[in-house]
């Protein structure tokens, strides 16, 4: 469930991206404001959002409703909303008003007319984001009483609005790039407000019963899980915001590419990174409760099967044909095939990382239903330092040094943060081990899978530079399939266990 409303979820946002492509291209400014402004107010759904509500309100939350206090449940859970809800609104206001002076910070390299947008869009954006961190206590409290589908389809709802907004005004302002900005701009806080009303009547309805809001050890509880959750999470976002920081100063088109890049990239991690972990984490935290070791170090393994199967083809295929997946959801209006390939270069150096990404998330998760929240967040700020030492490195001194043009430096910068994903993936790995013992997949299945994926990826890449007539779209219809059919092909082959793993979850649950 949590994997189709992702993918319903995703699949909208590549349309909305695919339309905005059409409109502003990759090398505009516009589009360089408008990305850049985007990532700005996010960072409050990215710190206070999803992964810290999850990681701190589940667990507490689920607790109790597994010990029949359901009453207690939902006062704990009404009461957090409120103090959320107040913090949020402080911080979203202080946004607005703090707007020219957080910008400068976050990308220095803008300046004249190009800074001056991006600011006014950073103020229209940040109420937004308000919306979008309610949003996701629904999902928390959805998720909890075993809802999945609701909660992770709700961003439809705001991709569908900006679809809208760029539609509506898209042809109008063909010509006038930074007024259909600010336009989509106010289109994304309509459509937040959206998915967070598709959500609310549902989580309202499963926490009205209880007293009044108060103050409790629960509550205190989730105050104190939140805090190390919020700040690892935010050292994770950081992350994004150095790349940001670095692009500022590549050429026009540096800050669009990766923002191009970051959304194929997320759709392996979302689909099945976010997917298994957010579905193990009430799972894991049940079993956690119980100190069955063995057991839940079987969840463990077996979610880590299911997340490797798929997200070791993606890597392949981002480094093999990422041309072909940019052309064919990109390429059109004022993308060209020149912006495919510097996308895809991006995409091959976020596929450095993306196992370890993935990976890393799920023990993350298996952190939090231990009830251990700081050994990730001192692991994010070793990834964070790391990423910014290669970042800058990869980036600004090596392609000139290369001879390579400055906005390759991009890739670099992908590339870098795969290498400080790798970092932070064997360190928490580590820890795991010294708690619950050894985690992980055997050898022989790691090295079966990752030669079913080159294997798939060699025939893609030479059916691809057999078709240099063919239109981006036809391209991708052809060479795409042929890769899935021909990796699941060789898996089977070198006798992976395809159909245990797919059906592995009914098994072990």
């Amino acid at each position: 469930m949590v994997a189709a409303g992702i993918l319903a979820s995703r699949l909208a946002g590549l349309a909305r991206t695919a339309i905005f492509s059409q409109y502003f291209g990759q090398r505009s400014l516009a589009a360089d404001a408008f990305n850049a402004a985007f990532r700005i107010p996010n960072l409050l759904q990215n710190l206070f959002g999803e992964g810290a509500l999850s990681g701190s309100f589940i667990p507490v939350y689920a607790g109790l409703r597994a010990r029949g206090e359901d009453e207690a449940a939902a006062q704990t859970a009404r009461t957090f909303f409120a103090a959320l809800s107040f913090v949020i609104a402080v911080l979203v206001l202080a946004g607005i008003i703090a707007a020219p002076w957080i910008t400068p910070l976050i990308v220095p390299g803008f300046v004249g007319e190009k800074r001056e947008i991006t600011v006014r869009l950073v103020r229209i954006l940040f109420p937004g984001a308000g919306f979008l961190v309610a949003s996701a206590w629904c999902l928390g409290v959805l998720n909890s009483h075993g809802k999945f589908l609701l909660s992770y389809t709700a961003p439809v709802a705001w991709n569908a609005a900006m679809i809208a907004t760029l539609l509506l005004f898209g042809h109008a302002y063909a010509n006038d790039l930074d007024r259909l900005a600010l336009y989509l701009g106010w289109g994304s806080v309509a459509g937040s407000f959206l998915q967070l009303a598709v959500q609310w009547p549902f989580a309202r309805r499963l926490t009205r019963q209880g007293g009044a809001v108060a103050l409790s050890e629960h509550v205190r509880q989730m105050g104190r899980n939140f805090t190390p959750i919020a700040i690892s999470r935010g050292a994770v976002q950081i992350t994004g915001f150095i790349d940001q920081w670095i692009a500022s100063f590549l050429p026009t088109g540096a800050v669009t590419g990766l923002t191009y890049a970051q959304l194929l990239y997320t759709l392996p991690v979302s689909l099945f990174g976010i997917s298994v972990s957010a579905s193990e984490l009430p799972a894991l935290s049940s079993v956690a409760a119980r100190a069955e070791t063995e057991t839940l170090r079987r969840r463990i393994d077996t979610a880590l099967e299911r997340l490797t199967f798929f997200t070791i083809p993606s890597a392949v295929a981002f480094v093999a044909i990422g041309d072909v997946i940019a052309g064919a959801l990109l390429q059109h209006g004022r993308f060209s095939a020149a912006d495919s390939r510097i996308v895809w270069g991006i995409l091959a150096g976020s596929a450095i990382g993306l196992v370890a990404s993935t990976q890393s998330r799920l023990y993350g998760v298996a952190h939090y239903a231990l009830h251990d929240t700081k050994t990730p967040l001192r692991y994010a700020l070793v990834r964070l330092t790391f990423v910014a030492v290669l970042g800058y490195v990869c980036a600004l001194i090596l392609p000139p040094r290369l001879g390579l043009a400055a906005i390759w430096g991009a890739a670099g910068l992908t590339a870098s943060a795969g290498v400080s994903g790798w970092i932070e993936f064997l360190l928490l790995r580590a820890s795991l081990t010294r708690r619950i013992g050894p985690t992980g997949l055997p050898v022989s299945l790691t090295a079966r899978l990752w030669t079913s994926a080159a294997l798939a990826g060699a025939a893609a890449f030479v059916v691809k530079n057999a078709l240099p007539w063919s239109g981006p779209l036809v391209r991708g219809t052809i060479v795409l399939p042929l890769f899935g059919l021909a990796y699941f092909g060789a898996a089977f082959t070198l006798k992976v266990p395809v159909l245990d793993i797919l059906k592995r979850r009914r098994r072990s649950v």
